[in-house]
């Protein structure tokens, strides 16, 4: 049967200990929060290495008492063993994951990017679709939506939308959707019945903070522009339009909403969740190798999955899954089997890769 690494294990208790002491012991605010964040991290994976070890220990006396000689305890005893070694396999599993490298901006919330791509009308409205798949899932997982960017599609949906989505773990699940989704359907607007073929792109990128990205003010450009909201809803506000263009990249973000204070807030928010995005993938091009076997590698070019509404059926093309649940699914109630799916093929690549040592 085999063992998890057990100095590993002690150590990971060990620190656990340190923090809930560290905890206890009156520390300063901002002390507090970095260790009740590390506690969180590290409190679910200590708690299947307690089970885990409580386990070994009951097989060990187990087996103890199948090798005493007592005839009548030794039937006992084996189903005893039988079952523990079942659990323990369990449990190794378990922890294998749990002691996974994490991805930094896992627990971040996440700004979410809609936009229409190739189809004209019928791209927009797939967009509109697409986003109100990820808010009803959104809902479900109890995080909140904040709209921060719209562009209204000429025929329903939208040219481009994007929203803010908070919660616990939002980035962790939703980082895998990124890239170019594709739709076919006899669109509303097509008298002879025909299917048609439609795209739209999605980026999900982490929110990030000052802290986690610096942006010196003499490498930006903030330009004022008029709005123009539709159905004049921004009529009476002049010039509160925000554009900011980080000089040494060339990446531009825009804001519209009603007050140009706010806008400029929105504005730096995207700006640097684009400029973290942009030092994260440079960074894993060093590990490009072994990131080419796992899914949600945020390519946005790439075509990752396709609504076939004629059939009914979802197929995500990263892990070769189809799914016949495409009304749940873009309802947002079955997204979460797609997203499950991901992970776990994700999780089974890292280990691969560990075994082999890469």
């Amino acid at each position: 049967m085999a063992r998890l690494p057990n100095d590993k294990l002690d150590a990971l208790e060990r620190r656990f200990d340190a923090v809930e002491h560290g905890m206890s012991a009156n520390p300063d605010p901002d002390a507090y929060v970095r260790l009740s964040k590390e506690y969180a991290e590290l409190n679910p994976v200590v708690e299947k290495i307690r089970v885990y070890k409580q386990a070994l220990s009951d097989l060990k006396g187990a087996e103890e008492l199948y090798e005493s000689g007592d005839s009548e305890m030794a039937d006992l005893a084996y189903e005893e063993m039988t079952e523990l070694k079942e659990k323990i396999e369990g449990l190794i599993g378990e922890i294998r994951i749990l002691l996974l490298p994490k991805d930094a901006a896992d627990e971040k919330n996440a700004i979410l990017e809609v936009r229409a791509g190739t189809g004209g009308d019928e791209a927009a409205l797939f967009a509109g679709d697409l986003f109100r798949m990820y808010q009803r899932y959104a809902e479900s997982q109890g995080w909140r939506v904040t709209l921060m960017e719209a562009s209204e599609g000429d025929a329903g949906g939208y040219k481009e939308i994007i929203a803010t989505i908070s919660g616990s773990g939002v980035f962790a699940r939703l980082k895998y959707e990124s890239g170019v989704h594709r739709v076919q359907r006899v669109p509303e607007t097509e008298a002879s019945g025909r299917i048609h073929t439609s795209a739209a792109t999605v980026a999900v990128l982490p929110e990030v903070e000052d802290i986690d990205i610096e942006i010196r003010p003499e490498d930006i450009r903030i330009d004022t522009m008029r709005s123009s909201g539709a159905g004049g809803q921004h009529v009476n506000t002049t010039d509160s339009a925000v554009r900011i263009t980080h000089i040494p990249t060339g990446i531009v973000v825009t804001s519209s909403e009603k007050s140009q204070h706010q806008n400029r807030a929105t504005a730096m928010k995207v700006l640097r969740a684009k400029l973290y995005e942009e030092q994260e993938t440079k960074a894993s091009t060093e590990r490009a190798e072994s990131r080419r076997d796992q899914v949600g590698s945020g390519d946005r070019s790439e075509r990752i999955r396709t609504y076939n509404f004629p059939q009914g059926r979802v197929t995500d093309h990263r892990i070769n899954l189809t799914l016949y649940k495409l009304p749940q699914v873009i309802a947002g109630e079955a997204l979460g089997e797609i997203i499950d799916a991901l992970i776990t093929e994700n999780q089974a690549a890292q280990l691969a890769a560990m075994e082999g040592g890469g």
